[in-house]
């Protein structure tokens, strides 16, 4: 196994999970991911909305206090609809995303707790928004400290964003974290062909903020490569 050593705990990338696996739609996550895929179920839609507002719209001073809200509006709706693949993903990015807002040791407990809700999403459904809970998964595997610290490990991160790749080869957020985690081995080359790929993506309807927001960072990450 090759566990990443310990380090200082980093400002994670969620969610955007992650997601979405935002993360979209992980994408918070849907960090990390925000959540390919959109879903049908309107307080999922809902909760992808407010991420990205969060994410792209609000001052960083304020992102974690909305994260924590959100957290916990994300949990009332699990607590309703326990089976819900989708609000499971969507629980696990928005507490990866407010462990990134937070930041410090103290947010390994977050981190943890999203990494319960995504394992839970798999255990009920690994298609759920386009396999989102592999991308916020390996995402979080490589951006968390390994032992003693936390959890991270580059060999189940890349398991599982290539995992993710063979359900939503497409994907924006798939290629974004897939493209970033290359980047982080030193893999540039193989790193830029993600992104480039990302940038091409299809646009997600009803996941207009959030598709912006990733593309930036996909630029963003790509003029970083350059250097």
């Amino acid at each position: 196994m090759n566990a990443r050593r310990p380090s200082r705990f980093p400002r994670l990338r969620l969610a955007a999970t992650l997601l979405v696996a935002g993360l979209g739609g992980l994408s918070a996550i849907t960090t990390l991911a925000a959540g390919d895929g959109g879903g049908s179920d309107p307080s999922v839609a809902a909760l992808q909305s407010r991420w990205a507002e969060i994410r792209y719209e609000m001052p960083e001073s304020q992102q974690a206090k909305a994260l924590e809200e959100l957290g916990k509006e994300a949990e009332r709706q699990l607590a309703e609809h326990p089976d819900s693949a989708e609000l499971l993903i969507w629980s696990g990015i928005v507490r990866s995303s407010q462990a990134g807002a937070e930041g410090g040791l103290g947010a390994l407990g977050l981190v943890k707790q999203a990494r319960g809700y995504l394992e839970a999403a798999l255990a009920q459904d690994p298609l759920a928004l386009n396999g989102s809970a592999y991308t916020s998964l390996g995402a979080l595997y490589y951006q968390v400290p390994g032992w003693p610290i936390g959890f991270g490990d580059d060999d189940k991160a890349e398991w599982h964003l290539k995992r993710a790749l063979t359900i939503n080869p497409d994907g924006l957020d798939s290629l974004y974290f897939w493209g970033d985690y290359l980047h982080q081995q030193g893999r540039d080359g193989e790193a830029r062909q993600a992104l480039e790929k990302a940038l091409q993506a299809p646009p997600r309807p009803g996941r207009e903020l959030a598709d912006a927001g990733r593309r930036e960072e996909i630029r963003h990450l790509l003029s970083q490569l350059e250097k």
